[in-house]
């Protein structure tokens, strides 16, 4: 078994939070303790909820605690791209790119969610 930087979710919701972080560079100074720490807040702890997840691997429910956690984070993402979108800090290709990494992101945590044996689950 190797280490979380293995897993899909792990590197497809860092390469997210990656990109929402240089997009989010433009985005107004006003927006900068509201919109732009939250998205990229959101955006991050999807990532590190994995990383947390894959630590309680070997503890079923907890692992599923932690996935659902990055499911939540991962969600309050999109509707910040959306707000993104809205406000046009974002244009529709970029909100259409992220939204579809994000959703990509979901359909890999639900996944690993019902099969957590997958994982080193017990």
């Amino acid at each position: 078994m190797g280490t979380y930087k293995d897993l899909i979710l792990y590197k497809k919701s860092f390469a997210l939070a990656m990109e929402v972080f240089a997009i989010t560079k433009q985005f107004p100074k006003e927006e900068t303790f509201s919109l732009t720490d939250q998205i990229r807040r959101s955006s991050r702890s999807v990532n590190i909820c994995t990383v947390e997840a894959y630590r309680k691997r070997r503890y079923p429910n907890h692992f599923i605690s932690k996935l659902t956690d990055a499911d939540m984070e991962n969600s309050e993402t999109q509707g910040w791209l959306e707000f993104s979108l809205a406000c046009n800090y974002i244009s529709e290709e970029e909100f259409t790119r992220m939204n579809d990494q994000s959703n990509e992101v979901g359909k890999l945590i639900h996944y690993m969610i019902n099969n957590p044996e997958k994982f080193g689950s017990m």
